[in-house]
């Protein structure tokens, strides 16, 4: 009896010892922490190496600003200036210069002066590039002097040829009807050169009057290199305007224009130029 008791009480506690093998995870407990690989020792070596290197370039940066020199103040010279009491040694140039003409007296002259000069700057000018066989009669200076005199000296001559032409009359009209404005175009003739006044009427406006015949005189001035020559026939502005085949018209238009300041040679009343006086200050010194 008693040895079956102890049988029974071994198998009892096999089966509840094999029940609670069974409620046992196989796996094991579970848990947040694993074992490093390889990969996370390269991460975290990599990290590393990344913050010595900021902290190294942080350093830098603060050595670098104690090292900064110290800022001068405002009121000191920051570079050596160089002081000149001396004028300059020309007169300032004027840009828009409008020279002396024949016409001034008369009322609204001034836009005829600045048409002129315009159109010498745009379709006129091949004249200031000009130098005619016989400039030293009309404007000794012409020679040596810069564009804007030259063409100041075209816009005195044209309005020397305007006196004998039409007395500086606009509409005035000539040769039974042929002949118009200022300087006294016919028709035919500014619609062979290109001019945009090209009727009777058209040439009564000074502005383009004047404009028309610096388009002719562009072309006869620097082909024939003259203002009032006579070889085989008469050249230059002579070609197209009577007055210019008059003897003593172009010697009372030459006159005048050489007595006008641009054309007076400046070579010999040129005022010689004072010495220059300079002085350098700096309130650096040498070793600064």
């Amino acid at each position: 009896m008693f040895a079956i008791r102890n049988l029974l009480g071994g198998i009892l506690a096999i089966t509840m010892g094999t029940a609670a093998l069974a409620e046992w995870p196989v796996v094991g407990p579970v848990t947040d922490i694993r074992p490093l690989s390889r990969a996370d020792v390269v991460v975290m070596r990599t990290q590393a190496a990344l913050d010595r290197a900021e902290e190294a370039r942080l350093a830098a940066i603060a050595a670098l600003a104690e090292a900064r020199p110290t800022a001068r103040p405002v009121y000191m010279v920051r570079y050596p200036v160089t002081i000149s009491q001396n004028p300059t040694q020309r007169p300032v140039m004027r840009t828009n210069y409008i020279p002396d003409t024949r016409w001034d007296f008369v009322s609204g002259s001034d836009s005829w002066t600045r048409a002129a000069l315009a159109a010498l700057r745009s379709h006129g000018s091949r004249m200031e590039e000009t130098v005619p066989r016989d400039i030293a009669a009309w404007c000794p200076a012409y020679e040596e002097n810069p564009p804007h005199l030259r063409r100041a000296f075209w816009v005195g001559m044209m309005s020397a040829l305007a006196k004998h032409e039409s007395t500086y009359r606009p509409t005035a009209v000539g040769g039974g009807n042929l002949w118009y404005g200022l300087l006294q175009i016919y028709p035919d003739t500014a619609r062979r050169y290109g001019c945009r006044a090209t009727t009777g009427e058209a040439l009564k406006d000074p502005e383009d009057n004047l404009s028309c015949a610096i388009r002719i005189m562009n072309v006869t001035v620097p082909r024939d290199q003259a203002i009032a020559i006579r070889d085989s026939r008469w050249r230059g502005v002579a070609a197209d305007w009577g007055p210019m085949t008059n003897r003593s018209k172009i010697a009372e238009m030459s006159a005048w224009t050489r007595r006008q300041e641009y054309c007076v040679s400046r070579r010999s009343i040129r005022p010689q130029a004072r010495p220059i006086v300079q002085a350098t200050l700096s309130t650096m010194s040498d070793d600064s």
